[in-house]
């Protein structure tokens, strides 16, 4: 089974000299099909800056990043814009709706994108927000659901489209304890039931109790990589 992503000799610094800061250095991870893998470490230990290269939102100073096969790294800005848009789902800590848009527009903006047909985004945009729990508020703008229900519809956009990764960023940041550990339990079910593949950048328990594997960064380096029985 080919990996789903590869990071090969990765590194991104910043500033020069007296100045440089090394973000990332000489990361080699592997990211296998239907993992739950959380990159955890302290803050400024550089798992968002991994997380924001995997995805292509940032440029390595040096290295490889492969998406299933295909090295983004080496992409052009349009050529990385599509492939992101095709094969990469993402969820942010700050939800990152479009805000005139409902639920259910904002979850079927990247299949409009990619030239879906208007009947099949449909049934896969009501199916999906009924997987996450929100049947019924298809038509409500994200100022009009709770901050656990936008988020349920961030995960929902990122997942309707079928990418082959999704990127989550602190995805429980901004959401009360309970809520947070019910979207954990969504998308745990979802990644067991539905085979997607989950990476997250966090420092959350809730998270790196869920996940079948725990990537610990440190200083920008890769300083222990556990798996664990689901």
């Amino acid at each position: 089974m080919k990996p789903v992503i590869e990071t090969r000799n990765l590194s991104r610094h910043y500033g020069a000299g007296d100045t440089l800061v090394k973000a990332l250095d000489d990361v080699n991870i592997v990211i296998e099909p239907g993992e739950f893998t959380a990159i955890v470490g302290p803050s400024g230990s550089g798992k968002s800056t991994l997380l924001q290269l995997i995805g292509g939102l940032d440029i390595p100073n040096s290295g490889k990043v492969l998406l299933s096969d295909k090295e983004i790294s080496e992409m052009s800005g349009s050529e990385l814009s599509d492939f992101r848009r095709d094969h990469i789902g993402f969820i942010f800590q700050a939800y990152n709706l479009i805000p005139v848009l409902s639920a259910a527009e904002n979850c079927e903006y990247i299949m409009l994108l990619q030239g879906i047909p208007a009947a099949e985004r449909k049934e896969r945009v009501y199916k999906m927000l009924a997987e996450v729990g929100l049947e019924g508020r298809e038509t409500r703008l994200p100022n009009q659901l709770s901050g656990g229900q936008q988020q349920r519809v961030a995960v929902a956009r990122a997942m309707v489209s079928q990418p082959d990764i999704i990127l989550a960023d602190e995805p429980t940041a901004n959401l009360d304890s309970q809520t947070g550990m019910d979207l954990l339990d969504m998308m745990h079910d979802l990644n067991r039931h539905e085979g997607m593949t989950f990476v997250f950048s966090t420092h959350d328990p809730k998270i790196m109790e869920r996940a079948s594997r725990l990537i610990h960064i440190e200083d920008g380096r890769v300083i222990k990589d556990e798996r664990r029985e689901d």
